[in-house]
């Protein structure tokens, strides 16, 4: 299980890392908006994130 995480947490990290190195201007302008939102929508994205990776999760295994 541990080399299951590990593998997770390497694609994670190659995925978000993607924007900034490819265009690091937009990354910027979209994080700059992400400090603007409200703590409920921050929130929800949140949950929503959770949402779809478990139902992601639950159709892969």
């Amino acid at each position: 299980m541990g080399d299951w995480l590990l593998g997770a947490l390497a694609l994670m990290l190659i995925f978000e890392g993607l924007l900034p190195f490819l265009s690091p201007g937009t990354w910027r302008q979209l994080f700059e908006r992400a400090t603007r939102l409200t703590d409920g929508q921050i929130r929800f994205f949140g949950l929503s994130s959770m949402l779809v990776g478990l139902l992601l999760l639950g159709l892969w295994h």
